[in-house]
């Protein structure tokens, strides 16, 4: 890559085979030598030394890299690999005969084991600390438990005391059960009777209001001398109960009475019939409701006069 180093001139013929697996390795990762320092909280300088072959890394240096590469390609670096590396690094290491170099190899081992140790040393104080509490909490729970036990115990010794005592009580206990669910059933019986009386009162007041429109729209007139074909009077409701109901009041005004079950049958109906002074129209209904079919009567009725003029 263009950030490594050229490999140091001085270099012996194992620490150059050394250098020269490592750059392989670390080429295949694609990243910068800045950027995987600051992935492994290295010092870039030192990971380029590392790689150019002038200063002999640790072994988890290597191991990490190892690990690095094999989550890059997404699969492990075989053993063969691993030990090659490995026979490279030790022969490297032999052939390190500077005092200088080996005091820095065993300095940086040392800061490593140190690095360890203090890791250790804190996470077994909270893992330490964690089981203290835990072992603190299970003791107490235990003793809870046992009391809770005892009460048990306790409580269970006095049922029995109280129902050897009051035959009785096992027959007061179960006939009490039995009233119980009685009233739960009921109550259960009570609600649906209450939902069935607000339905039939909501029932009741929408007729009264339609009885209403009837009267108020519908005023006696006296009969011509002649004989004329009174006007038409259409009744629209889905329910065959109330299309007998409002045809039974509207009888005694002694006009000719049609009735149908829907908004469709209502639109056809004035099709035949084009003298209805009068139109009862129930607002609930399946399929087009009061309000969408009085909206198309509007619109036809524009038509047929249009049409007439």
């Amino acid at each position: 890559m263009a950030e490594l180093r050229p490999l140091g001139d001085d270099l012996n013929d194992a620490s150059r085979a050394l250098a020269q697996a490592l750059r392989e390795l670390f080429e295949g990762l694609q990243v910068s030598v800045r950027r995987y320092a600051a992935r492994r909280r290295l010092d870039p300088g030192t990971v380029s030394r590392y790689l150019n072959g002038t200063r002999l890394p640790p072994w988890q240096v290597i191991s990490d890299l190892f690990a690095d590469v094999a989550e890059h390609r997404g699969t492990a670096v075989t053993t063969e690999a691993i030990e090659l590396v490995r026979g490279l690094y030790g022969s490297a290491v032999d052939a390190a005969s500077s005092p200088k170099h080996a005091v820095e190899l065993l300095e940086q081992q040392l800061a490593d084991a140190d690095r360890v140790s203090r890791r250790s040393t804190v996470r077994g104080d909270v893992l330490g600390d964690a089981l203290l509490d835990r072992t603190q909490r299970i003791a107490d729970l235990e003793t809870r438990l046992h009391q809770l036990e005892a009460d048990r115990i306790s409580e269970q010794k006095r049922a029995n005391e109280l129902a050897a005592a009051h035959p009785e009580i096992s027959g007061l206990i179960a006939e009490r059960n039995e009233l119980q669910q009685e009233v739960e059933r009921l109550g259960t019986a009570l609600r649906e009777a209450q939902a069935q009386r607000a339905a039939a009162e909501g029932r009741c007041d929408l007729l009264e209001r339609q009885l209403d429109a009837v009267e108020q729209a519908v005023t006696p007139v006296a009969l011509p001398a002649a004989p004329q074909s009174m006007p038409k009077i259409l009744i629209v409701d889905d329910q065959p109960d109330n299309l007998l109901a409002m045809t039974a009041v509207l009888a005694t005004l002694d006009q000719e009475l049609v009735t149908v079950s829907s908004g469709r049958e209502a639109l056809k109906a004035l099709l035949d019939h084009d003298d209805f002074a009068v139109i009862i129209m129930d607002v609930q209904m399946p399929e087009m409701d009061g309000y969408e079919t009085c909206a198309h009567i509007e619109v036809f009725s524009t038509k047929v006069i249009a049409r007439r003029c």
